[in-house]
């Protein structure tokens, strides 16, 4: 399965069909009015989809307001083909020069004023029309609006497909640069190995140094059987290369380097995953810096929480 990165950005336009002879005389039998700008009302739209990063899916919604009726389908199309991100979807729609402001006709203005007229006679507290929604009245109505919803849903499928092509695209390219930082945690891990065994006997040989120079300083050798002093000076400098030996957290650093790889090469979704890992390798990079015992291991955990850094920065932007 591919990765995808939760970044992307895609459009798609359509163009509304003109609605047919027998849909404009339908509309004309339901109103009693005769429309002129009924076909010319929309010359096209548009569909943007832009997508960030996110912890969880966020969708949000720009549109005209006579499409806000699509939110429930469109959200469910995005919920479908989505499971991370913030993404942001809008709708511009692009109205002709005969179209964008119908010319309301007296038999029109007539029939609505009677038809308003009624109503309020019925229900005294119904709101008088708005200039605006004579407006919207006279432009047209069912015919033209459900060819507009249909374009728009047509330009909201290709448009989620662009998306998906482009976030799988740069999802590619963000595969490229973890196995990459995996590679160079993978180095910094067989570089520190072979330095394991001289780093331990050194410190062991320097804590038995000081622990003679302590005996001395007090006269303790003096008083305690040479033997007991040999035999508690072993066991503290086995303890003392216990506590300075990294072998384990390399063993486990290791460990969840391959883990990513395997995520990585398996696809999906595996951001949440690849974030916890990240953490895991934090952890063992800490843990070798603060069990160092010289600096060639101090510098290479330096290096080691560099890259995980830079892992970590590119993991924030997979689904």
């Amino acid at each position: 399965m591919p990765v995808y990165s939760m970044t992307g950005y895609a459009s798609a336009s359509s163009q509304p069909s003109a609605p047919s002879e027998n849909a404009v005389s339908r509309h004309t039998e339901n109103t009693g009015v005769t429309h002129p700008n009924s076909q010319a009302a929309h010359a096209g739209l548009t569909v943007e989809l832009r997508s960030v990063n996110g912890r969880f899916l966020d969708l949000g919604f720009r549109m005209p307001e006579d499409l806000r009726g699509l939110e429930p389908a469109l959200r469910e199309l995005l919920t479908g083909k989505l499971k991370r991100g913030k993404v942001e979807l809008r709708i511009n729609t692009q109205r002709d020069a005969e179209g964008s402001w119908p010319q309301p006709q007296s038999d029109q203005l007539n029939r609505l004023s009677r038809l308003e007229g009624t109503v309020q006679n019925w229900l005294p507290k119904a709101q008088p029309l708005s200039v605006h929604e004579a407006l919207q009245w006279c432009k047209g109505g069912g015919a033209v609006t459900e060819k507009l919803d249909e374009a728009a849903m047509d330009a909201a499928r290709r448009c989620v497909d662009g998306l998906l092509e482009a976030r799988e695209r740069e999802g590619e390219k963000l595969v490229a640069i973890l196995l990459e930082r995996v590679g160079r945690l993978r180095e910094l891990a067989n570089a520190a190995e072979p330095m394991l065994p001289a780093i331990v006997q050194r410190q062991q040989q320097r804590f038995l140094e000081r622990w003679q120079e302590a005996l001395a300083s007090t006269g303790a050798a003096q008083t305690i059987p040479e033997d007991n002093l040999k035999e508690r000076a072993l066991n503290e400098a086995a303890a003392y290369a216990i506590r300075i030996d990294v072998a384990e957290e390399l063993a486990r650093l290791r460990a969840h380097l391959e883990e990513i790889a395997r995520l990585l090469k398996k696809g999906g979704e595996i951001g949440k995953r690849l974030d916890f890992l990240i953490q895991e390798l934090h952890r063992e990079a800490n843990t070798l810096g603060s069990k160092a015992a010289a600096l060639e291991l101090t510098n290479i955990s330096v290096e080691m929480k560099v890259a995980v850094e830079q892992l970590r920065e590119q993991v924030q932007n997979i689904e």
